[in-house]
Parts: structure tokens; sequence; C-alpha cells
């Protein structure tokens, strides 16, 4: 039996790398971003479109009537410095982040309930944890993507649907923004620990492990008022 997926965001990074590797794996996979894609494979069908537009809307409704979706996986996401003299773009990293995954999930599990059987996979990020003057809209879109999706999880268990929220570091793609960034994992390294979560289905899983450290390290500064 072919396995079907249709994975979100997937023209460059992770989403790439991990769309060459199912491939290669023996998958079917249909492919939605907003830029096209350099993967020239018979099993593999690709759609430009924003999440935030209606056509995205109707190229997912497509998809699931034409087939029972196994796998989704959502790479979006987006990111900037916070400028507190422009602030325009902070409603939008909210919107693509968080409120275009909740609508993405809203649209495809229902079809994996009525089929019994799907796995969706959210790729967060470790910012979900910390506050931040520096990128307030990721971190809170990265906080609300989290919670939702790990509360979907327990939700949907007696279901027979699997929710997996994958918390990264930083990643080398165009998404590790900043001087500082520990630990930064390559695209190789992301995509064997997200080929990891397709196979054992965790509710939330973590990478690098080494991060975590630093990460509670940050927040007990934030607590005292070390900056």
């Amino acid at each position: 039996m072919v396995l079907k997926a249709i994975l979100i965001g997937n023209s460059d990074g992770i989403g790439l790398g991990t769309t060459k590797r199912l491939l290669t794996a023996g998958w079917e996979i249909t492919g939605i971003s907003r830029s096209e894609s350099p993967v020239a494979h018979s099993a593999y069908k690709h759609y430009v479109a924003d999440v935030d537009q209606e056509s995205y809307v109707q190229i997912l409704d497509q998809v699931l009537r034409e087939r029972v979706l196994d796998l989704c996986i959502y790479f979006v996401g987006i990111g900037d410095f916070f400028d507190p003299l422009a602030m325009d773009k902070e409603p939008q990293i909210i919107n693509v982040n968080l409120t275009q995954m909740v609508r993405t999930a809203a649209i495809v599990i229902p079809h994996m309930v009525n089929s019994g059987q799907g796995h969706f996979i959210g790729i967060s990020s470790l910012a979900d944890e910390l506050l931040s003057a520096e990128a307030p809209s990721y971190h809170a879109s990265k906080a609300g993507f989290s919670t939702y999706l790990r509360s979907l999880a327990i939700a949907l268990a007696p279901k027979g649907v699997q929710v997996t929220t994958v918390r990264f570091g930083f990643v080398d793609t165009k998404m590790a923004k900043g001087n500082f960034k520990p630990f930064m994992m390559s695209v190789e390294k992301a995509v064997n620990h997200l080929e990891h979560c397709i196979r054992k289905k965790p509710a939330c899983y973590t990478a690098p492990k080494t991060m975590v450290p630093l990460i509670k390290l940050r927040k007990l500064m934030m607590k005292m008022g070390v900056k």
C-alpha cells in the first residue's frame, strides 16, 4: 500500500528535505507552498498558494476529495525582528504561523477522523517557552501553536488520529536569525528527527535535547530580571 501525505510549506528547508526523503521511501506526496518546488518526481504533485489565500483552501479540499491521507505536515513559518515604529508585520506573523495552521487542521483532521486514521504534524519551536523582546509575535505564535496541537493530540487520540508537535531549536535554514545560534543542526539532521516522529508518532518531540537546559536557564534568568 502506498502511503500518502500532504506537505505544506515544503519548497525549501526542512519541508524540501522531508519531501525528498519520503519520496525516496515510496510515499505519494502533494506539496503546497508559496513558491515553485525544485522536485520533479512521478509520485509528487505541487501547488503554488499562500496559506492565507482562498485558493489554498480549495486545493486542500480537492486533495482530500481525491485521497485518504496518512500524513499532513505544516512546515510554514515566518518571523522578523520587532520594530515598534513599524508593527505591520506582527499580525501577519501570528496569522501565518498560528491561525492558518489551525485552519489547516480544521480542514484536514475531520477527514482523518472520518477515515479512522491519520497523522498531523506541526513544526513548532523551542521559542514556544520563552518571552522575547526581539520577536514577540514569533514567540507568541509558537506558544499558541504548541499548546493547540498538544491539546489536540489529547482530544484526538481516542479517534485513531495522532497529532505531533515537533519543537526544533536552531536549524540551518533562512528562519535561523540572530547572532547567537547554539547547537544549530543541519536540515538533514532535522529531517532525521522528523522521520523518527513519522514512524513513532509521539505527541510532542523536542530536538536537540541539548537546548532544553539552555531554555530552562534563560527562563530562570528572565524571572530574575537578567537581560
